[in-house]
């Protein structure tokens, strides 16, 4: 296959947060053969669908998006009927790639209602709405609308348009570097616009006169540079699919290509994609000799014989295919293939192709166990059927009784002069933040920020702070906060 892959996570890139369960699921045997897939919701038609979601609510309904405007909702089952959740045909542009592109269900949407799309309109302009639902819960309130952000497109592709809530509870927005060809607006690598760039607000807080917050931990907050403080990470041509990890909360972004490549990036805080000096792993402009420093290279990319325009996927975390537990699963649009990709410590260590699908692929979604459905444009949806004989992922395996609250373990070890690993364990699921500190309390690093389930987690501390420096010989603190709980203990570096 015409692939290029990365041995490791690239020196230049900044350190990747992986928290990982300590418990390990069980899982089958860990391969990418080929599988089958299902056509599913036959009885529902759908008119150009872009994704495909679940509101995190418990209540299992699977929600469509549809290019001109309407969302649709329905039970999560084969023979459902689905009826139109939400309709905004009246006010989208669909021109070229416009349309309604995203749908994210706020964190607490079980007790708050509220719900965000993205979508063009009037003369190409992106917007960021909210909206409420109404008193039927299959139904939203159209008229509660609160336009949040929007930005003008200076052409009608590349408009990105994913919204999604990371596991920190912010809202993660997706764009384009403005479209047309060969980055012809220079967007890709002035921060100083929106463009090429996934965003990061807080939908529960204002900064200024904003509708919306800006997370002072944003990597370009208060900068004297004038860049966009809300940019998480530039440099993208055209992000059109991303999603987290359900388990290590990684970033991962299918980025869409012009000539030659399309790429897999793993997307991290202040991370500059390349785009427009480089197309995948190559020089774009120029051509040759480019100048790469500072530049993040994707984790894998691949030519015109395997695919035209590539669409991001998921880590599948669901129960069913146990084979696939743990890959990025991901697909392309022109050629309908569908490949799977383990990485693992900053390598690659299988990818192959593991599907082809009748339909051009426009997205993949989860439903909320986390099982992978496929998009495709022409209104079809398939799920991947199981291989013969394949354990499940969902095996049941015994966990030590929790703690009557969260406990912060010793680090170890201790002292340390290269790394040091820190263990907690939470008593429920829920938000947290660990992080390091300075004996006069001045923030060094921080080393997790989200929402976690309960039980035993693991994070791996490199001696280094925000910006990739290494610190000192001394001692430091490293804090655990859970809610109204705080942990506090000490540790000692010795280089």
């Amino acid at each position: 296959m015409a692939f290029s892959t990365v041995p490791t996570a690239v020196a230049r890139c900044p350190a990747l947060l992986s928290v990982l369960l300590l418990c390990a699921v069980a899982v089958g045997a860990q391969d990418l053969r080929s599988r089958e897939l299902r056509q599913v919701f036959t009885a529902s038609s759908f008119s150009q669908p872009l994704f495909l979601t679940h509101a995190g609510d418990g209540s299992n309904r699977i929600f469509v998006v549809e290019k001109g405007g309407r969302i649709k909702v329905m039970p999560n089952q084969d023979d459902a009927i689905a009826s139109v959740f939400l309709d905004l045909s009246n006010v989208v542009n669909t021109t070229s790639e416009g349309g309604l592109l995203g749908l994210a269900f706020h964190p607490e949407y079980a007790s708050n209602g509220r719900l965000y799309v993205s979508y063009t309109h009037g003369n190409l302009i992106s917007r960021v709405s909210e909206l409420h639902i109404s008193g039927d819960p299959n139904v939203v309130d159209a008229g509660s609308e609160r336009v949040i952000w929007e930005v003008p497109q200076p052409a009608p592709n590349h408009n990105g348009g994913q919204v999604s809530f990371g596991p920190d509870d912010m809202l993660y927005i997706g764009l384009g570097d403005g479209g047309a060809a060969n980055d012809r607006f220079n967007n890709g690598q002035a921060p100083d616009t929106w463009l090429a760039a996934i965003l990061r607000i807080d939908v529960d807080e204002r900064t200024g006169g904003l509708a919306y917050g800006i997370p002072s931990d944003n990597p370009f907050v208060d900068n004297d540079d004038g860049w966009r403080q809300e940019i998480w990470a530039y440099g993208l041509r055209n992000p059109w699919r991303f999603s987290f990890d359900r388990t290590t909360s990684q970033l991962w972004a299918g980025d869409v290509g012009q000539n030659s490549l399309e790429k897999i990036d793993l997307i991290v805080k202040g991370g500059n994609y390349g785009w427009s000096i480089m197309e995948g792993f190559s020089c774009f402009s120029p051509s040759s000799g480019c100048d790469q420093q500072g530049l993040i290279v994707p984790i894998v990319d691949y030519g015109r014989s395997e695919g035209a325009s590539v669409t991001g996927g998921y880590v599948y975390r669901g129960g069913k295919l146990g084979a696939l537990h743990g890959v990025y699963v991901y697909g392309d649009f022109v050629s309908r293939r569908i490949w799977g990709l383990r990485y693992s410590e900053g390598e690659v260590v299988s990818h192959g192709q593991i599907a082809t699908c009748e339909c051009s692929i426009a997205s993949f979604g989860e439903d909320e166990s986390g099982e992978l459905h496929i998009v495709g444009l022409d209104g079809s949806i398939h799920v991947f059927e199981p291989l013969p004989n394949e354990a499940p992922t969902n095996i049941e395996v015994a966990q030590p009784p929790l703690p009557a609250a969260s406990v912060l373990q010793q680090n170890s070890p201790n002292p340390f002069n290269s790394s040091t690993t820190i263990e907690f364990t939470l008593a429920q699921p829920g938000a947290f933040e660990l992080a390091i500190f300075d004996l006069l309390g001045r923030r060094i690093r921080s080393l997790g920020l989200g929402r976690l389930m309960a039980g035993s987690h693991s994070v791996t501390w490199d001696g280094v702070d925000e910006n990739g420096r290494s610190v000192g010989t001394g001692t430091y603190l490293y804090r655990l906060r859970t809610g109204t709980q705080q942990h506090t203990r000490k540790m000692l570096l010795v280089k």
